[in-house]
């Protein structure tokens, strides 16, 4: 079983920040002025990319939270996104959207990044990686200075690598690695069940199932774990005589794990599902509601992998990642989970070496 040392429950989290320092207003109603105590429906978004800015938009679309704050080193693009998600709001729910520094996140209870910088032609991942790694050396602690009570959501690829170094910069500013979780695999676990959904004509919502390991190329479907509305998924098909075969497998699996190349070359970028998970996962931090989803968070051991930062079914809430639920895989799924936590780890490696 791997645990998460930020295991403290939510409310005794809460008394803490909202019981040390208390005020008094001048209407009579008591108020909390500690500087760093969280406002639990303020978000921060640092980067508004297509992604950070659709984030922000699904996020005001389901009426997330009641405040949200846009910060990005560009002013003009963050201003306009402000402006043009600020006028859907009267079609969707009250929420406050707003253009500003580091300095207004004080408050928030969760900061979204993602910043970062993309790709260069002929650039290779480590040089990207080394890049978006100093970025991250200075977004972090930047948010972390005047939100040092905020849960970390990291959107920024290659998401479990970045989620990582992102850790390990918020633990130099004291901040326990629960804290900082990253969008993982959710978008291809919805991806799975979504087609699979599709092929079994079952509506995705009753098709559970999870992606697990890295955000890539060497994420692993977990087949045997696949259940329809609480029914085995091959003795469902074997109900409604439905083939299941290898090749469609292979198929559904192929589309899953190569679905953001088809959508990256026909439209140039993937940030709808995207947006949508992490206004998801939003939700879930926002509400404490202690979901499953398979998000990233640093791990002392995945599938023999030590110190490795990869997707699995977490248990989160309020106060982020507390526990990885313990679900046993075939021996195959293992091993692929295995070399998929061994690539993850092996970039990091990689990472420090070029930094020493």
């Amino acid at each position: 079983r791997i645990s998460q040392a930020d295991t403290a429950p939510a409310h005794l989290v809460a008394l803490t920040h909202g019981g040390a320092v208390l005020g008094v207003h001048s209407s009579g109603v008591v108020q909390r002025i500690t500087q760093g105590a969280s406002n639990a429906m303020k978000i921060g978004i640092v980067g508004t990319g297509m992604v950070g800015a659709t984030a922000a938009y699904a996020l005001v679309m389901r009426g997330i939270g009641r405040e949200i704050v846009l910060v990005d080193l560009n002013k003009k693009r963050t201003e306009a996104e402000m402006d043009d998600i600020n006028h859907a709001v009267p079609f969707a729910h009250p929420l406050q959207v707003s253009s500003g520094e580091y300095s207004d996140l004080v408050g928030a209870k969760l900061v979204i990044v993602a910043a970062g910088v993309g790709q260069r032609p002929g650039e290779t991942r480590l040089q990207l990686l080394e890049r978006n790694a100093a970025v991250f050396k200075e977004v972090i602690p930047a948010i972390l200075a005047h939100a040092p009570h905020t849960v970390l959501l990291i959107a920024t690829n290659p998401v479990d690598i970045m989620t990582h170094l992102a850790a390990r910069y918020a633990a130099m500013e004291g901040v326990p690695s629960g804290r900082v979780i990253g969008s993982g695999t959710t978008l291809d676990t919805a991806r799975f069940r979504t087609l699979l959904g599709q092929y079994l004509n079952i509506d995705a919502y009753h098709v559970h199932g999870y992606v697990v390991g890295e955000h890539g190329d060497s994420e692993v479907l977990l087949w045997s774990k696949v259940n329809i509305g609480g029914v085995p998924l091959y003795d469902y098909c074997q109900m409604r005589q439905i083939v299941l075969d290898d090749a469609i497998r292979q198929n559904i699996d192929e589309r899953v794990r190569r679905a953001a190349y088809r959508i990256i070359e026909g439209k140039g970028a993937t940030y709808y599902g995207i947006g949508s998970a992490l206004a998801a996962i939003t939700k879930v931090i926002l509400q404490d509601e202690r979901s499953i989803l398979t998000i990233c968070s640093p791990a002392a051991h995945i599938a023999g992998v030590e110190n490795v930062t990869v997707s699995m079914p977490w248990v989160f809430g309020g106060n982020g990642a507390i526990d990885i639920l313990p679900m046993p895989i075939d021996d195959n799924e293992q091993e692929q989970l295995h070399q998929s936590a061994k690539i993850v780890r092996q970039a990091i490696d990689s990472l420090d070496h070029q930094s020493t």
